[in-house]
């Protein structure tokens, strides 16, 4: 659906990453096809590494995704100042803490406008106060800017915080075992709700849930 966030999870080499990787046209090794529904959709892609160029400076890195046309335009200071990044614009990657380079890697993505935002363990490695700010900064700026999105982890409680929908996949051969609608509003998904909702997963009988313990 337009503007839903879904989230896949499931163990490490059950696909995650391949399906983002198909999706974005990164894997042709696959038989089938991706169908988008209205055409191809403008993409953004989040990676679990942030990917800056060290030789270029945060507003070159995320200048460059965008045509030469609307590189010297108003939209890379839009999102680097949406990123609270202003003042770091001029400064190279290699001196930017590990969370202001996944804003970075988020402003990149968001500059190009995309209809389809894939995004594979963006917060990884993360402490778990910088990483609940950058969920919440995400939140936050899909409410402002609309998007699709396609969420990778292996955070089943950072799932619940961010998702509209729970795809479960499994391993051998990759495949969604379980879908999970988040029906409660991501504004009032405190902690409490997260770890009760989590619990019940991890609780259900059927064998599509023990691969989330």
């Amino acid at each position: 659906m337009p503007a839903e966030f879904v989230a896949l999870v499931g163990p490490s080499g059950c696909g995650k990453t391949t399906t983002l990787n198909i999706a974005a046209g990164l894997d042709r090794a696959f038989e089938g096809s991706v169908e988008f529904g209205n055409g191809a959709p403008v993409l953004g892609y989040v990676f679990q590494n942030p990917r800056l160029l060290p030789w270029r400076t945060v507003r070159q890195n995320v200048a460059l995704v965008l045509p030469k046309a609307l590189r010297g335009g108003p939209l890379v200071d839009e999102w680097l100042a949406a990123m609270d990044l202003t003042a770091v614009a001029d400064q190279y990657p290699t001196r930017l803490s590990v969370g202001m380079a996944r804003r970075v890697a988020l402003a990149r993505a968001f500059v190009v406008q995309p209809d389809l935002l894939l995004m594979d363990e963006p917060f990884v490695s993360l402490d778990e106060p910088t990483a609940r700010r950058l969920r919440s900064l995400l939140a936050a700026t899909l409410e402002r800017r609309p998007a699709t999105v396609l969420f990778v982890t292996h955070n089943l409680r950072e799932a619940i915080q961010l998702a509209d929908r729970i795809l479960v996949m499994a391993p051998g051969p990759t495949r969604v075992v379980a879908e999970v609608p988040v029906a409660v509003p991501r504004g009032m998904r405190d902690d409490a709700m997260v770890e009760a909702f989590r619990a019940e997963l991890l609780a259900r009988p059927e064998a599509a849930f023990r691969v989330l313990a």
